[in-house]
Order: C-alpha cells, then structure tokens, then sequence
C-alpha cells in the first residue's frame, strides 16, 4: 500500500479522490483543509489525521518520516486553482509524487517553474485529465486517427453547468483565484479537444463574461466553436423539465457524441493508471493551459465562426 496525504479534503471534488485512494487499496495518513466540514471523510479514512493549519500538518507529516520511518507517496492536491503550484512544489519537496486536480496551474509559465523543481526532486507530477480516460472520448479519437482525412472536422462544444449565487462569492468567481469559467469548469473540454485534434491554429474569442464565455478554436484537424456556461437560464427547456441541471454536448460533423455518462470511476481510473507510472504529466497539460491563458487575455473578436448559443445570447 502507497502512502497518502490530501490536501483540499473539504472541496467539491475531494470525495473522488478519497475514494479513488481507497479503492486502489493505499492508505490516507493525513489530511488538510483550512475548512473543517470533512466528515466524508469518515467514509473513507476515519483514521486518517485532519488538521486546518498547514504548519501542523507540515510538523505532523515530518514526526511520521523521523518517528515512524513513514514516508509520504502521493500528495493529492484538491485546492483553489491559484494554489496548485504551491501545493506541488511542497508535495516534491517532501519526497512525494504529486497528483494534482485541473487546472494543474493558470499560466503556461508556471508549467515552467514546476519543470525545473520536478527535474531537481526527481518525483513526478501528475494531473488528472479524466475525459482522456472516458470511452466515448477514447472511441471518438480512435475514429478520428483512422480515418486520416484531408478535410478539417466541424465541432459544436456546448457545457452548461448551473451554479447558484455562491458560485460568484467564493475563489470561484474570482478570476485571479480560479482563472474564471473556462478555465475552472472548461479546461479539461480544451484538453480533449487538443488531445484528439491535435496543435492549436487559431484562438478567438467572441464573449467573456463572469458566467458564460464563448468562442472558436481551430485544430489541425477541426473547426470547433465552443459555449460554456454556469448560468441557469442557459439550460435548454427540456433539460430543465427534467430537472437537470447540467448539459453537455459534443458534435462532430453534424453527429452527436454520446459522453454523458461514465464519468463516476474515472479517477479510480486516473489513480490505477498513476500507480502503475502512465500518469498525465506537465507536457500534457500543458496546451489546455495556453489555450485557456490566451482566452483570458485576448480582445473580445467578431472574427470566426459563432457557437449557436451565442446568438441565442444576443436575441
């Protein structure tokens, strides 16, 4: 059994990373969290060690290394976006490999940074890409791969995500804190994107806002237009009679790809697949990273195509 300490253990996407632990039969030592609303833990670790302070942590994970010759494996890192470097970095530095959620940093320098320190510790830093992971994503790109056509593939990339008013107030609604909406809930979409369609051409974006973004980005090998959103009203009428809450929806060359499902084991998946040395790492990171930097930082353009939702927007 591998030896593992959280940090972030109070956040939203915490339980899937306690329970992607235990179900690849390793051990959680300790945990923090600045927030003490953890008793999910229990489901998990009752055991484990839970402290809101990092220098308490920090102290108690040394005593285990010099009292108790035990040693840190993986630090599992589910915090705010902006704090992700930092956690790394203390990750390595204690002799553990990291295991960090996306976004794996905001900017593409700090993919830089995380370079050097990886190369100078010798431990490795894995991100947890899981739509890699997803069989319809995997069939899609198999697809893609086989048929070696000329011509570029024509995308329609829809996530609506709704989020109530807590969503703005918390790190989530602060761009420099979270890197705002396409980046908090739409990297890993720009991740797929590039993971099938290869190197980004073009980057234009035709809306930015606090809680819809939209744009179009053009790959190797397709023509994508793109709408993200966390704003309620944006839901289909359909999807809210059945009281849903999010859509997501990719289409590729007129034809709908199936992916709505399936997404519960994929960071079991992620955790058996870094256990065993195939974790995605910094240089696969990296492009989602640049994509999404340069939407941050670009002029708002008519140029390119427009997603539908877009228009819908601007009735």
């Amino acid at each position: 059994m591998k030896n593992f300490a959280l940090i972030g253990a109070a956040g939203y996407i915490a339980p899937r990373h306690l329970r992607a632990i235990k179900e690849t039969n390793n051990v959680l030592v300790a945990a923090l969290d600045k927030n003490d609303s953890v008793g999910i833990m229990d489901s998990y670790f009752p055991n484990a060690d839970f402290f809101v302070e990092f220098e308490r942590f920090d102290r108690h994970i040394e005593k285990l290394k010099r009292q108790q010759n035990i040693q840190l494996d993986y630090v599992s890192i589910c915090t705010p976006n902006y704090l992700h470097d930092s956690h790394i970095r203390m990750a390595l530095r204690r002799g553990a490999d990291a295991i960090c959620e996306k976004p794996l940093v905001l900017n593409p320098w700090n993919v830089d940074a995380l370079e050097a320190i990886e190369q100078e510790s010798g431990n490795k830093i894995n991100t947890i890409l899981q739509l890699r992971l997803h069989p319809s994503i995997i069939k899609l790109k198999q697809k893609i791969e086989s048929e070696k056509r000329d011509e570029k593939y024509e995308v329609d990339l829809t996530y609506l995500t709704s989020r109530g008013n807590w969503y703005h107030v918390s790190w989530k609604g602060d761009e420099s804190k979270s890197g705002g909406i396409t980046t908090n809930i739409g990297i890993h979409f720009y991740d797929m994107l590039s993971w099938i369609f290869g190197d980004v051409q073009e980057n234009i974006v035709h809306l930015r806002e606090k809680d819809k973004a939209s744009g179009y980005l053009e790959f190797e090998k397709a023509r994508v237009r793109w709408f993200l959103s966390v704003d309620e009203e944006m839901l289909p009428k359909e999807i809210k009679e059945v009281g849903q809450r999010t859509f997501r929806s990719i289409i590729v060359d007129r034809e709908e790809v199936e992916f709505s499902g399936g997404f519960t084991d994929l960071h079991t998946l992620s955790y058996q697949e870094i256990l065993k040395g195939n974790g995605f790492g910094l240089n696969d990171a990296r492009q989602s990273i640049e994509i999404v930097h340069n939407i941050r930082n670009k002029e708002i353009s008519n140029l390119g195509e427009t997603h539908p939702f877009l228009i819908k927007t601007r009735k």
